[in-house]
């Protein structure tokens, strides 16, 4: 027993076959002719009828069978057969759906006809030769046409009813085109080349029928376009609604197949092969607004970047078999597919990667890319220095007004000015445009939000992994002659082991001074951030330069007295305390209430100062406490000799409470 009828034919009638063999329902589908059943798309499920049924033969077949449900989607034009399928099902009492076209707009330019008859009587008056694409079963009026025998080509299904209706209105064999659509637009345009056509007469068949396609190939052409209007249809539902309705009536859920394409620079030439293959076949595409209007060509759409809502929305459109989401440039690089594609794991996408902006603008410089640092700037802030300082050539996605510029920009700040940047804008569009320059030259030019840069350091070094750049690295300076007081590099180097840090930590440096503290633990945060507080105006504002001169991103100068200066920040998960301005009681108070897992390091001088970290240490009850003292002597050159110059010795206190262990947030699960 079948749960439905469908009365196919026609594009839209197949397309629904496709959704249908993917259910559990049992279709019949019935078609007019054995050429038509030869492009029903087979499934178990699905057993096809072929010949044409008068209403007495539908009425008898609804009657044996009792179907759930007929659905009429047979040609907008094959009136006859609609209202005998209507008879018929309601003679029986059994519900009958009719699948009806999109509508296409109306076409500027176009002659309008209400019939084939008028249509043949407007072509009496015109020259040159016609492309008929009207079918088979109405040629006879076109024959009322002067001259019809050499002016008349016409394009028809290749059936042997369609070339027997030809010979009947003596069309001849040369002017017969025996092919099965719809076609795209150059193969119409390669057929009205050849037939020398002045004329096209085409019926208002709709998207399936490939009407747009044959208007623009006139357009393109030179030839003039006569339109048979579409008879008005009564009711019935597109074939998104009626998806839907078969979904929600017969309780079924079919997964469509889900495209993940990257779509490279944007210039269609660069798409694989296999991506270009499933675009086309997408009922539906899905990505940002620019990605959409470049690749939806009248398709339905989704533009969206947000992936709950893209995963939604596959969820809620059973009626689309087959759906794209577009990305640019590589699926692998940076994407929003990192993200989506977990979303969709139960539809199982097919990933089809695309050509990244750094192979293309590589290939453009004959220069290979195995050995390039990768770096993404675009919406997700950080600096370009710290890469370039270390690495001998950096890719960088930068986009946005101004990107490409404020990157040079912190380049020559940092010293880097002499490095080699080339800026690569609009990629594979025709406007294309690669320039080269030194980071200082090119911190002046205005460039396209769409670039990316490859920057070239041949003096580039990998960084020494200890914390303890020289101190003749920081800039100590004021602008008022006087310096500002740092902590000495033997001192730093024992200090920040004792902070016990993390690439992902979240570290103060309290009474940074130059920074040079807040420097070291930015090049071990990598992945984290430092905060530096300071409350002196000048100190703060070196602090800040010695950060621009290293170019670190993850590092951020506060101007302030701590406490309070720390109010805003986030919890830390270690800090540093060069000095407290008498505020180390508050200061400690403050860490703890963040925190209460924070790792601390406390240099001090003044015995004054030892014995009140000392009582707050008790204070406090932390649970983990070491002091070393550390003793520095440098030598000094005097006369032939080399004389030992002793430093402050520094007292250096590591604290913690046993609670998270060393350098973690405390929540809730670690008390337990």
């Amino acid at each position: 027993m079948f749960d439905l009828c469908l009365f196919a034919g026609t594009t839209e009638g197949r397309r629904l076959v496709e959704f249908l063999r993917e259910t559990p329902l049992s279709v019949y589908v019935a078609v007019a002719t054995e050429y038509g059943e030869t492009l029903v798309p087979q499934g178990s499920n699905i057993t096809v009828h072929a010949g044409r049924l008068d209403r007495a033969q539908m009425a008898a077949l609804f009657a044996r069978e009792r179907f759930a449900l007929v659905v009429d989607a047979t040609h907008p034009f094959a009136a006859e057969a609609t209202g005998n399928i209507a008879s018929a099902a309601g003679e029986t009492g059994i519900e009958v759906v009719r699948l009806v076209r999109e509508e296409e707009s109306a076409v500027a330019e176009a002659t309008y006809a209400a019939s084939i008859a008028e249509a043949a009587e407007r072509l009496k008056g015109t020259e040159g030769n016609i492309l008929l694409t009207t079918g088979s079963k109405e040629l006879l009026p076109f024959t009322k046409v002067p001259n019809y025998r050499e002016r008349l080509y016409a394009r028809v299904l290749p059936m042997q009813s369609s070339l027997a209706a030809c010979e009947a209105a003596g069309i001849p064999p040369a002017h017969i085109i025996a092919m099965q659509g719809p076609f795209g637009e150059e193969l119409n345009r390669a057929i009205i080349r050849m037939t020398q056509a002045k004329h096209l007469v085409t019926k208002d068949s709709g998207p399936s029928g490939g009407f747009a396609e044959k208007i623009a190939a006139a357009r393109r052409e030179g030839a003039s376009v006569l339109i048979i209007g579409r008879p008005p249809e009564q009711g019935g539902m597109r074939f998104t609604e009626l998806v839907q309705h078969l979904a929600s009536r017969f309780g079924i859920s079919v997964l469509p197949r889900v495209s993940v394409i990257g779509l490279g620079m944007g210039n269609p030439e660069l798409l694989t092969g296999e991506a270009k293959t499933a675009l086309a076949a997408a009922e539906c595409v899905i990505g940002a607004k620019r990605m959409v209007e470049a690749t939806a060509g009248g398709r339905p759409f989704l533009a969206s970047m947000d992936h709950a809502e893209i995963a939604g929305f596959i969820h809620a459109h059973p009626e689309y078999r087959e759906i794209a989401v577009v990305m640019s440039g590589d699926t692998g690089f940076y994407s929003g597919a990192k993200k989506l594609i977990p979303l969709l794991a139960e539809f199982a996408p097919r990933i089809y990667p695309g050509i990244s902006s750094l192979q293309y603008l590589c290939a453009r410089l004959k220069t290979a890319w195995d050995d390039v640092k990768v770096l993404s700037l675009h919406g997700r802030g950080g600096s370009a220095v710290p890469a370039v300082l270390e690495h001998r050539k950096v890719f960088a996605l930068v986009g946005g007004a101004g990107g490409a510029q404020r990157v040079c920009e912190e380049l020559s700040e940092a010293g880097l000015g002499h490095v080699s940047v080339t800026v690569g804008e609009r990629l594979s569009y025709p406007d294309e445009r690669i320039t080269e320059g030194t980071a200082e030259e090119l911190s002046s030019r205005a460039f396209d939000p769409l670039c990316v840069l490859l920057v070239r350091n041949k003096n580039a070094r990998p960084p020494c992994r200890t914390a303890c750049l020289p101190d003749e690295a920081f800039l100590r300076w004021t602008g008022e002659g006087s310096t500002v007081p740092m902590t000495k590099a033997e001192v730093r180097a024992v200090s920040i082991a004792k902070l016990m840090l993390e690439p992902d930590s979240v570290a103060y440096d309290i009474g940074a001074g130059t920074g040079s503290v807040s420097v070291e633990m930015a090049g071990i945060c990598t992945h984290g951030h430092v905060y530096a507080v300071e409350c002196k105006p000048e100190a703060a504002a070196l602090a800040e330069r010695n950060r621009k001169r290293f170019g670190l991103s993850n590092l951020t100068v506060v101007e302030g007295a701590a406490p309070e200066a720390c109010a805003p920040l986030p919890p830390p998960t270690h800090a540093f305390i060069g000095g407290t301005s008498g505020n180390m009681r508050e200061v400690l108070e403050m860490l703890l209430a963040k925190n209460p897992a924070v790792r601390i390091v406390i240099n001090l001088i003044a015995l004054e100062s030892i014995a009140e970290a000392m009582r707050c240490i008790e204070t406090f009850g932390f649970g983990h406490t070491e002091v070393v003292q550390v003793s520095v002597a440098k030598a000094k050159k005097l006369g032939r000799y080399h004389l030992m110059n002793g430093q402050n010795p520094i007292m250096i206190i590591t604290c913690e409470k046993d609670t998270a262990g060393p350098g973690q947030i405390q929540t809730e699960e670690t008390e337990k």
